[in-house]
């Protein structure tokens, strides 16, 4: 949220001060990215007293500015100018004052703007100057501090600036535990998984004057989007290959880095299609996605480490029915270019505390391999190449071939008979999520909700009924399959299928 500066005052000695001042934060590159500025004059014509409203313009301001020169303004009937009342309520409210005197000396001002001076003085520090030329340097020049004080202006990476109003109770201990366990496991991490948590966030540069770092609450924070508000993830899936509404499925994905990264990808998984092989060949079943799950998380796993987390913007994974939109609010660091990330390059982190901890436990990879190990595997499965692309943010394209699932499994495109013995199963993403949904006895209404259908018989000849003749899921009342009381669960069958799932996500 941008900061309000309110420039005080209604005097018509500084109406032209006022309207510079004004273009001018508004029109710099930086200021503009943090301030909104409030003038009385810019207010329309409205039944209400003047005084009213610029008080309760001050009250709603962040920073109060004011110029104080020679004449000291209309009196109300206590004496007192809108000026006096504006810098009075200011000071009670303990709003940031900025005051700016015109004129080398207070000689020819009214004897009670003398006094307002003086009383300003008495409280903080004055700047003063002759012209508008000399104003603006000088308000730009506070304001910039202003901004370095409230840690609202980086003069470091995002993720190494101490989290605003984050204490030590805001961290999990468990999840920096778990962490511990898994980076040993996965990298070598050298410290003990009974390492007190302040040394492990000491250890990995997480802690700014000992306060936690935005990089420490996006990994082990209990609620990090309490203080990240976009941190989160948005996730769709269209049926078609347009944003259309209403959304079919859609959910907003909250947590730590790590939560967001496994619970974005598990909505991807769950959509698209797989095929379930035989055992023919090996003890293991072969199970193959219609895309290489690793180029999924890849895409997924750029976005969370690499955006710009100062945007309002949230990471959007779309599914679309001929591909996947992973979109970031980010761009690319000076030294890289789109053709750059097709090549071999150096890894130039946007967030380098933040990924970091996802290098140690297998999320991403080091040296600025990750793109072009996409480029690879999706080679290797028959896909096109992932497009990269910037538009208001950076976005990762995959396309889709459904029917690639059942070839990599040793299967042709048409699936044979169902009633074949041995013979591979071909499973959309939705059939996924009802098996996962059927743990538990599960009703008819219940599974076309979990996946947005609204035609029952549709849904119960293309989904259910391959599902019930392959024998993954199985009927409370199997002698009465149109009773009302009616409801599927998972048999053992499906329960394998399930678990060779799981394995073969696990290994992405």
């Amino acid at each position: 949220m941008k900061q309000r500066i309110f420039i005080s005052s209604v005097q018509k000695e500084f109406a032209e001060e006022r309207q510079a001042l004004k273009a001018y934060l508004l029109g710099d590159a930086l200021l503009s990215r943090f301030f909104d500025v409030f003038l009385f004059e810019d207010l329309p014509a409205a039944d209400r007293r003047a005084d009213a409203v610029y008080l309760e313009e001050v009250s709603r301001c962040n920073v109060y500015l004011a110029l104080l020169g020679n004449e000291y303004g209309g009196e109300d009937a206590d004496g007192f100018s809108p000026t006096q009342r504006e810098f009075d309520e200011a000071t009670r409210l303990g709003k940031h004052r900025l005051v700016f005197v015109k004129g080398a000396n207070d000689e020819a001002k009214h004897p009670k703007m003398r006094t307002l001076i003086a009383e300003a003085g008495a409280q903080l520090i004055r700047r003063r100057f002759a012209t508008a030329a000399e104003l603006i340097p000088s308000v730009y020049a506070s304001l910039v501090d202003y901004l370095a004080v409230k840690e609202l202006l980086r003069f470091g990476p995002f993720d190494a600036a101490a989290c605003p109003d984050a204490t030590f109770d805001d961290l999990s201990s468990e999840k920096i535990r778990n962490f511990v366990g898994i980076a040993r496991r996965a990298r070598g991490f050298p410290l003990a998984e009974n390492t007190a948590p302040e040394q492990v966030l000491e250890h990995l540069n997480l802690l700014n004057k000992g306060r936690p770092t935005h990089a420490a609450i996006l990994l082990f924070g209990k609620e990090p989007q309490r203080f990240l508000i976009s941190s989160e993830i948005k996730c769709a899936h269209f049926h078609g290959i347009e944003v259309t509404k209403p959304i079919p499925f859609y959910r907003t994905y909250k947590g730590t880095a790590f939560d967001l990264v496994d619970q974005a990808l598990d909505f991807v998984l769950s959509k698209i299609n797989l095929a379930v092989g035989t055992r023919k060949h090996s003890v293991q079943v072969p199970v193959a996605y219609e895309m290489p799950p690793e180029v999924v998380r890849e895409a997924i796993v750029n976005a969370v480490a690499h955006r710009d987390y100062t945007s309002n913007g949230s990471v959007q994974v779309m599914l679309f029915s001929d591909r996947l939109e992973v979109w970031n609010p980010g761009t690319l660091p000076p030294s890289l270019t789109l053709e750059k990330l097709r090549h071999p390059h150096g890894s130039v982190p946007g967030n380098p505390l933040l990924a970091e901890p996802l290098y140690l436990t297998k999320y991403i990879e080091r040296m600025g391999t990750g793109t072009g190990d996409m480029i690879k595997l999706c080679r290797e499965a028959g896909l096109a190449e992932p497009e990269f692309t910037l538009t208001d943010g950076f976005v990762t394209t995959i396309r889709r071939k459904p029917e690639l699932a059942f070839k990599a499994v040793g299967g042709q495109v048409e699936a044979p008979s169902r009633h074949q013995a041995g013979t591979k199963l071909a499973l959309s993403g939705n059939q996924v999520e009802i098996l996962r949904k059927c743990r538990e006895d599960s009703a008819i209404t219940k599974l076309m909700e979990l996946i947005g259908r609204s035609d029952r018989t549709k849904f119960r000849n293309q989904v259910l009924k391959p599902l019930l003749e392959d024998g993954l899921l199985g009927l409370t009342v199997p002698d009465k399959p149109t009773s009302s009381l009616q409801k599927y669960r998972l048999t053992e069958k499906g329960k394998g299928v399930l678990a060779t799932i799981a394995a073969k996500k696990g290994k992405s």
